[in-house]
Parts: structure tokens; sequence; C-alpha cells
């Protein structure tokens, strides 16, 4: 007997789940949202995507034009008539749940606006799928910032509680929050038959990857110091993340899609996507390994001004993922530096963006788990 392959290698090498399946994606625009746009679009699926425009300039939206193979609607999920048409017109079996207001310090600037669009935005499109007879599997993406920070030295379990102090990570927790009503309410497993609907929550960790231009994000700061031949200033030191390649948590979303799609309400749950324990790191010496690998002089400092509270210690424990999904990581720390200085230095060299995104991902496909 050949060997026995786990169930994301099935499921991405098995085409023929995805290829044909409507999936709408929310936040495509965004840095996430373009790697998985690409991804869904490589496995053939009919993608409709609705988000506002790029937020950053450069993006890798633009860069690797990934609106050219996928329906491409700008909007804003605030608007409640304009997300539910662009729902119902995509007749989508599958939405995965992206788009955001997804940074700490900007949330400090603009409560109103991340409460507005994470918590507002979310029930929408909850009121949109409940409008539509098509929707089967719907994946609402969080953050692993959505848990009520207790400076554990262990990592969070998806039973521990929720909560958040800056607006960004409370309105992250308020959107679980609208998560789990509206699957007790609406979606509820007792009554799967007649709904026919599956709704999860995911919270994935800190991710780096190419194409990351957010500002006050600290690998996309690290890459830009980098590209324009500065050193590098860091925040926060001393401060412990889990850190994972983008693609590590998208695999993962795939892989839960498919399960609420075939197996209905059992994986209607929340699920952490996270890497192993190892790499969960202080900024410090994450900084370091990028420093050491890029060469040419980089250099870091730290910022000793005052900044917005921000966690200190902050880990996932992703047991659930690993015995229930057979999801685990593929790349370890190490290796996600590698991709993204590797990424960063073809976009600096002026190589295809999109043939970078497509290798990155096939190098991902052919890497077995790690262990």
């Amino acid at each position: 007997m050949g060997e026995r392959k786990c169930p994301l290698e099935i499921m991405v090498n098995d085409i023929k789940f995805w290829l044909g399946k409507k999936v709408l994606l929310t936040g495509h625009t965004g840095f996430k949202g373009s790697w998985l746009s690409i991804w869904l679009q490589h496995l053939g699926a009919s993608l409709t995507g609705y988000s506002l425009d790029p937020p950053t300039n450069p993006s890798l939206f633009e860069l690797a034009k990934v609106g050219d193979g996928m329906r491409d609607i700008r909007g804003d999920i605030r608007n409640l008539d304009s997300l539910t048409k662009a729902l119902l017109e995509s007749q989508a079996e599958i939405v995965i749940h992206m788009a955001a207001q997804p940074l700490v310090r900007h949330s400090y600037k603009f409560p109103i606006e991340t409460y507005s669009t994470n918590v507002m935005g979310t029930v929408n499109l909850f009121e949109g799928i409940r409008a539509s007879e098509k929707v089967k599997a719907i994946i609402n993406v969080t953050t692993d910032k959505c848990y009520e920070n207790r400076e554990w030295l262990w990592g969070y379990r998806e039973i521990d509680r929720i909560g958040g102090h800056d607006p960004y990570s409370n309105s992250k927790a308020c959107s679980e929050l609208v998560t789990d009503s509206y699957r007790r309410s609406y979606f509820d497993k007792e009554n799967y038959a007649s709904h026919g609907v599956s709704l999860a929550s995911a919270r994935a960790g800190n991710v780096i990857g190419g194409g990351d231009w957010s500002v006050d994000r600290l690998v996309p700061d690290c890459m830009t110091a980098l590209l324009n031949g500065n050193k590098i200033t860091i925040r926060n030191p001393k401060a412990v993340r889990p850190w994972q390649h983008v693609l590590e948590p998208l695999g993962g979303y795939l892989l839960l899609a498919e399960h609420l799609y075939n197996d209905g309400p059992q994986y209607a749950e929340a699920w952490n996507f996270g890497p192993l324990e190892a790499d969960a790191i202080p900024v410090e010496l994450l900084v370091e390994k990028i420093c050491s690998k890029w060469g040419s002089n980089a250099s870091f400092q730290s910022d000793d001004s005052y900044q917005p509270h921000e966690a200190n210690h902050l880990k996932l424990d992703c047991t659930k993922s690993h015995k229930r999904l057979g999801w685990l990581p593929r790349w370890n720390l190490d290796k996600a530096i590698d991709f993204v200085i590797e990424w960063t230095k073809s976009y600096q060299n002026g190589q295809s963006i999109r043939e970078s995104c497509q290798k990155q991902i096939d190098d991902y496909l052919d890497t077995k788990q790690v262990n």
C-alpha cells in the first residue's frame, strides 16, 4: 500500500473539490486575501471578491494582477444592501470572511471605524447569508488576539475566554460573539436539515509573507527598511508572538471549508491555526533572524518612546486542529523567513509577482508537515 496522505494533501491535490465551486471572499484585495485568491484560482474555484480598494500602495493585489482571475467587486461590508446584492449574485456555496480593519495601532486612532467594520460588517454578512439559499459553509476569520490575554506562558485554546484590551482585539472578540450568536440562533446544529448552513470561525497567529506593506506591522516594516537600506526600528522587543507564514492558516481555512461543506455542522465551531510552540518567539529574536538571513549589513534598533498597550505574551494551542482536522504546519519559522526574503528580493529584482506567489504555493504543497 502507498503512503496515506494527510487531509490537507488530499484536499489541495484533489482539484475536483474546488473546481467550479462558487466562493465569495470578502477582503480579497488585502494581503491575506490576495494570497488566498491566487490559491483558489489555482484550484479552479469560481471566485467572487468583495472588498474596498487595496489598502496599501504598492499592493500585492495589483502587482500580482489578482483581479484578472476572478470577479472583483469593490464595496464596503458596512453597506448591507451592496454586500447582500454581491453575495446573492455570486451564488456562493462557500463564504470566507476576511474583510476587516486589521491593525492594533490604527484601532486606537479610529475605534468607530474599527468596531463598525469588524462587528457590524460581520452582522451584515450573516444577514446576507440568511437571505441566500445557496450558502453551505462559512468561515469568519478573526485573530489570535480575540482571547482575553492573561499573559500566560501556554497557548490559548478555543474554549478559553475571549476579550481584548485594544479596540481591534476587542472588536474581533465581539465578532466571535456575533458568530456564536448567529450559529445558535439561525444556523444551529439541531435544525441543520432545514437551513443547511455550517458556520465556523478561524483564529490565526501573526502571519508573515511576501507582499505585505501594512503600516505598523513588524515584518512589513522590516522589509521596507531593508529595501530602502535603512536600519530597522522595532517596538516591544520582548513581546512574544506566534509567527507563521501566511500560507499556513490559509491552508487551514481551505481544509476547514471542505469539512464544513461535506460534513455539515460537526465542524461548525471555533478553530485555532497557529505555529508549533518553538516558533512563538520574541520580536527581537525574529528581527535578528531576518537581519542574519538578509545580509548586506542589515541591522535594527529599538524605539524606546511611549507605545500604546499591546500584549506581551501570546501563543495558540492548536491541538484541536491537529487532532480533528489533521492540520499541521509545513514550514518552521526559519523556512518561513527564508520565503519572505526570497519573495522580497524577487520583487526588488523586478521578477513576476504572480509567478513568485504561485511558486511559493507550489513549494508549500510539496512540503511535508512539520512533526
